[in-house]
């Protein structure tokens, strides 16, 4: 049912702020920078080769404002929500409803380009808290316009999102959700004695989200954690970060066997955040 991860939505105070923050750690300059003025807020877009990251603030009137208003005050920034993407939304609902889910109606939904003038055009389909395990979801439809292509082949900036890290401390609900219900692949469900944690990853659009179950906590929703963000380079990343004045971790190989890894600790806009390279 599930193509690929569309997006993930970042929920930001100062766009200006953030915007200047995540170009220095992606490296390149965001593809596009406009409004939603039906639902209240303006948005930068920095693409990636498999999906893009999008910073969102609150400004003007609407839902979309009132969500990230509420998601800031409760949270601060960080991590706001995932976007699924579809071939065909009506087909998608259509099978959430046969499998009992009760859905609010699809929206429409547009933005506008500052800077280009260029128009988007899509539909969305909102997921109530009890299907989407409280992660704020939705399933987008684009119907016109589009995105650049992903064109940066700089070694030392990021061009991949690795993977998505959700924290849940009910493994099994999860499993049900983006395996049987979604339709999303999984790769793997194994107990990772480096974590002392049970961990579930689910594969699509060439990236995975990574469940882990967190028995100790005792919230019944799960929550979007952190991201990894690939690197060809990180060895040319790390010492860009450097110049750049992001306070980053010494390079040191990662959990799993052939990588990389550091950790960005600072102008990250509240999320835990690893750059890795695959070295085979």
């Amino acid at each position: 049912m599930i193509d690929n991860i569309d997006h993930l939505i970042v929920a930001v105070s100062d766009l200006a702020l953030a915007k200047k923050s995540l170009t220095k750690i992606i490296g390149s300059e965001p593809v596009w920078e406009g409004v939603h003025e039906d639902i209240g807020t303006s948005n930068v877009i920095f693409l990636l080769s498999n999906t893009y990251l999008e910073l969102l603030a609150s400004t003007g009137d609407g839902m979309g404002s009132g969500l990230v208003q509420n998601f800031l005050s409760n949270h601060g920034e960080g991590l706001m929500g995932i976007v699924y993407g579809v071939k065909n939304l009506s087909i998608s609902r259509d099978g959430l409803l046969k499998k009992g889910f009760i859905l609010p109606d699809i929206i429409n939904g547009s933005g506008k380009c500052n800077k280009t003038g260029a128009t988007r055009n899509w539909i969305y389909q909102l997921l109530p808290a009890e299907l989407s395990r409280g992660i704020f979801t939705f399933i987008i439809e684009h119907k016109q316009g589009s995105l650049p292509k992903f064109e940066d082949n700089s070694p030392a900036n990021v061009y991949k999102l690795d993977h998505v890290v959700v924290q849940t401390s009910d493994m099994d609900s999860v499993i049900d959700l983006y395996r049987d219900t979604f339709n999303i692949r999984l790769a793997l469900d194994k107990f990772v004695e480096h974590w002392n944690r049970r961990m579930a990853f689910f594969r699509l659009n060439k990236t995975t989200i990574e469940v882990v179950e967190m028995k100790d906590k005792e919230n019944s929703h799960d929550k979007l954690w952190g991201i990894a963000l690939e690197v060809k380079s990180l060895a040319n990343a790390h010492a860009r970060l450097v110049r750049e004045k992001v306070t980053v971790s010494e390079v040191k190989p990662g959990v799993k066997e052939n990588t990389l890894v550091c950790t960005i600790k600072s102008e990250n806009c509240g999320i835990p955040m690893l750059l890795i390279e695959h070295l085979s």
